[in-house]
């Protein structure tokens, strides 16, 4: 199992703890070491590069720069960070954008969800299981930022992304296959132009709810925050007597594996994801209890 230099990115140290912790735990239960990048700064994402192109560059190419000091590929778990940083890698790789630290480039910008999807890694999760989520109906959203552009990323799955979808499916899951995957949540119009926010959350939840799923799996901070927070107001507008929890990849993984410590994390979402996985639990026991008697 090799190390790898974790870049955490601001989100993840302010309003989306529950995601960090949620990481913590699940790498920890898996053997992996996320070592946190020093002295990291923030990427850039939405405020500079809207504004400056040079501070753009300049902002995650001074952290790409302490990250080929220490020498291992650079995890990230936000995916606006991950996209900035892979642009820049690939602006200085390309000449296009002056290179103030004489980079080598030789080591990679890695989705940390994706690196957890390899073939390794779902084995190791399989074998770390202990509460297999059987009879839990997800649909996987990946946002707008993660899979796009390819000529950024290198995907070539952009239209499609399976890597959360085999993940939750690892852990006894069932993600069920919808329109959505990609659709902008509208999460960086949400303090200009909340309305459209409402409007984008509103299509997601209500086509996740028509798909028969009991949640949505995300990997991104501001998706979980907008899907989730938005949800009393839309009931409010809608009349809507239902809810959809939002979890982050992570926390299904953690759900599965039994970690306690990612418990207040939980908590901290607005719908309140425990009831069903108090029932999911439910399900498990008896199914295993079914299994045990032939």
């Amino acid at each position: 199992m090799r190390d790898l230099t974790f870049y955490p990115g601001c989100a993840l140290q302010s309003m989306t703890w529950d995601y960090r912790e949620s990481i913590s735990h699940v790498v920890g239960a898996l053997g992996l070491r996320l070592l946190e990048l020093p002295d990291w700064t923030c990427c850039g994402a939405t405020a500079a590069h809207s504004l400056d192109e040079r501070m753009a560059i300049l902002l995650p190419g001074r952290n790409l720069a302490v990250a080929e000091a220490e020498g291992r590929d650079l995890a990230v778990a936000c995916p606006m960070c991950f996209k900035r940083l892979s642009l820049c890698r690939e602006m200085l790789r390309q000449k296009r954008a002056d290179d103030l630290w004489s980079l080598h480039l030789d080591f990679s910008v890695v989705d940390l969800a994706r690196y957890l999807s390899s073939k390794p890694m779902l084995q190791k999760i399989q074998q770390r299981l202990r509460f297999p989520l059987t009879g839990m109906k997800v649909v996987c959203y990946y946002g707008c930022q993660v899979v796009r552009p390819p000529k950024i990323t290198g995907y070539s799955d952009y239209e499609n992304p399976m890597h959360l979808d085999h993940l939750v499916q690892a852990v006894g899951a069932t993600p069920l296959d919808w329109s959505f995957k990609g659709t902008c949540c509208g999460a960086s119009s949400g303090i200009a132009r909340k309305d459209i926010g409402l409007t984008l959350v509103a299509k997601l939840l209500t086509w996740a709810r028509a798909t028969g799923a009991d949640a949505m799996v995300v990997c991104c901070p501001l998706c979980q925050n907008n899907l989730d927070l938005l949800q009393p107001e839309l009931r409010e507008r809608h009349g809507w007597h239902w809810q959809l929890p939002i979890f982050y990849y992570t926390e299904i993984l953690g759900v599965a594996f039994g970690l306690q410590a990612i418990v207040p994390g939980l908590k901290s979402h607005l719908v309140d994801p425990q009831p069903l996985i108090a029932r999911l639990r439910q399900i498990s026991t008896e199914d295993r209890e079914m299994i045990a008697s032939g």
